[in-house]
């Protein structure tokens, strides 16, 4: 018997993706605070302090306390749950908060834990464990992209995450290891050893472009990776607009200066 409600699911979209999750009745949903995008007349909605698996102290200290652990990751001190309060199935849904993919977990088949970026986490069934896992090595805290702080979920249930492009899962053999950008890390099972390591050189370093250090998995375990972290778009984004002085630009040299958008009206 699982102890985490076994809830249903389904996902829309392609690169601007939402999940739908269909409560039977007194089912519950836990997800971060803001993520909902609608939901059914029956479905109530409650904020929660803890790690939302329903299992914490009962006590205001417990709670303070496991809600505290969150903070350490940059979330909310609160979450929001939402449970089924008619006699039929009902839904509600959860938007990715930029572009990418909503990728399901069933913790169960995962041997019960998985470790995620501290941004990753969108929603779970009632019974899964939000709570953080420390990076004990100093190296992987200091430059491993994430700090000493990630996300750790825990329990039987299914969780969603969001990441952004496209997700691929990598499953590695004993004693298999692969290096990527240390933002390309979306979630790692609990055997995966995660570490770092510096460029070879000084002048990869300095004019690779592709930084002091890369993060290297290595196996037995799965690993969750995307292909466009959101500081990686928030990085292009800004250089563009400063680039841009703050002001359209036009791209084609037939429209030259004048741009589309002024053409428009967009800039009014």
């Amino acid at each position: 018997m699982r102890r985490a409600h076994e809830v249903e699911f389904k996902i829309y979209g392609d690169d601007l993706q939402f999940v739908e999750i269909q409560l039977d009745p007194e089912e519950t949903i836990i997800a971060e605070a803001g993520a909902m995008m609608y939901m059914d007349q029956s479905i109530e909605m409650d904020t929660i302090f803890g790690d939302g698996s329903g299992r914490e102290a009962n006590d205001l200290k417990g709670k303070l306390f496991s809600a505290g652990k969150r903070v350490l990751t940059g979330e909310s001190l609160f979450m929001t749950a939402f449970t089924n309060r008619g006699r039929e199935k009902k839904c509600v849904s959860f938007a990715a908060p930029y572009p990418g993919k909503v990728v399901p977990f069933d913790l169960m088949e995962l041997g019960g834990t998985l470790i995620c970026q501290k941004d990753a986490f969108l929603c779970a069934a009632k019974g899964i464990s939000v709570g953080i896992a420390f990076q004990k090595k100093i190296g992987v805290g200091l430059f491993g992209g994430e700090g000493f702080i990630m996300q750790k979920l825990e329990g039987d249930g299914l969780a969603f995450m969001h990441a952004g492009g496209t997700i691929i899962k990598k499953d590695l053999e004993p004693g298999e290891m692969i290096k990527l950008d240390t933002g390309c890390l979306v979630a790692l099972t609990r055997t995966v050893n995660y570490d770092i390591q510096f460029a070879s050189n000084i002048k990869n370093a300095l004019f690779g472009g592709e930084g002091l250090v890369l993060a290297t998995l290595t196996g037995p375990g799965s690993v969750w990776l995307q292909s466009l972290p959101f500081s990686r778009l928030a990085d292009r984004i800004y250089a563009a607009s400063k680039a841009g002085g703050g002001k359209s630009k036009g791209e084609g040299s037939l429209l030259g200066s004048v741009g589309i958008g002024n053409l428009f009206g967009g800039n009014d």
